[in-house]
């Protein structure tokens, strides 16, 4: 399954934060990714193919015209 995913997106990872959130924001993108708790606001950078692996699901998008793409 390709996991589609932007800048500015809400992301549901498979571990729960040390706060509690599973909630994340992607604030940054490139070879690495670096990502906001929605719960506490600490920033974490992870290797881009850590962060696919532990990525669960989008649950917001920024972007309305990508939203499509990942109902289908």
């Amino acid at each position: 399954m390709v996991k589609i995913f932007n800048l500015g997106d809400i992301v549901e990872m498979k571990k729960d934060h040390p706060c509690g959130s599973k909630d994340w924001e992607i604030i940054r993108m490139g070879a690495d990714i670096k990502i906001k708790c929605c719960g506490c606001g600490r920033i974490i950078m992870l290797p881009r193919s850590k962060f696919e692996k532990d990525m669960k699901k989008v649950v917001k998008c920024n972007n309305e015209e990508n939203k499509e793409d990942i109902i289908k």
